[in-house]
């Protein structure tokens, strides 16, 4: 029984430490973006390439994917004077499934279409613009604390004020009826 017991601790021991690793961290991503307006045909992309200290939090979503897209909204609006861009990013672990990725949205692209108007893709070549890994740890740092706040406040005892339930009981006599004052 001891025995048991001493492998359950050990195992939730070694599985909350697990849980606290795989908070948010830093690891290698592959990642592309595309870019297109609502007012003319074009569209760009840029291509895979690896960003070697992104940040992904414990739902494995992109930590500052909405900086990411600002990079190259920036980019296009600076470099290619083409303003009022829709950007967006798309990103993976394993480069061959985003590879997959970016050849269906490239296909969405460049297939012509039955009816309606054809695009004009452009490819954004690697030396002219490349993704910088956004700097996630002043962001990381403050959810932690907020979490230590929230899991010490729950195991904080409450303290129970014994004046203001005293007037509260008396406040609840004076109001019932009948009862005798």
């Amino acid at each position: 029984m001891i025995r048991i017991i001493c492998i359950l601790s050990l195992l939730l021991a070694v599985g909350g430490a697990e849980a606290k690793r795989s908070s948010s961290q830093t690891e290698k991503i592959y990642i592309f973006g595309m870019a297109a307006a609502f007012t003319d045909t074009i569209v760009h992309f840029t291509p895979i390439e690896e960003v070697d200290s992104a940040w992904i939090d414990k739902k494995q979503f992109l930590m500052g994917r909405e900086q990411y897209s600002y990079q190259l909204r920036d980019y296009l609006a600076k470099q290619l004077l083409m303003t009022q861009r829709t950007c967006l990013v798309v990103f993976d672990k394993n480069r061959k499934k985003l590879e997959k990725k970016y050849a269906r949205m490239l296909k969405l692209y460049t297939t012509p279409p039955k009816q309606g108007r054809s695009y004009d893709v452009r490819h954004i070549e690697q030396q002219d613009f490349r993704f910088r890994a956004v700097d996630m740890s002043a962001v990381v740092e403050q959810q932690r604390k907020e979490e230590e706040e929230l899991i010490q406040a729950t195991k904080a005892p409450k303290k129970k004020d014994k004046k203001k339930e005293e007037k509260v009981k008396d406040s609840d006599r004076e109001r019932r009826p009948g009862s005798g004052e």
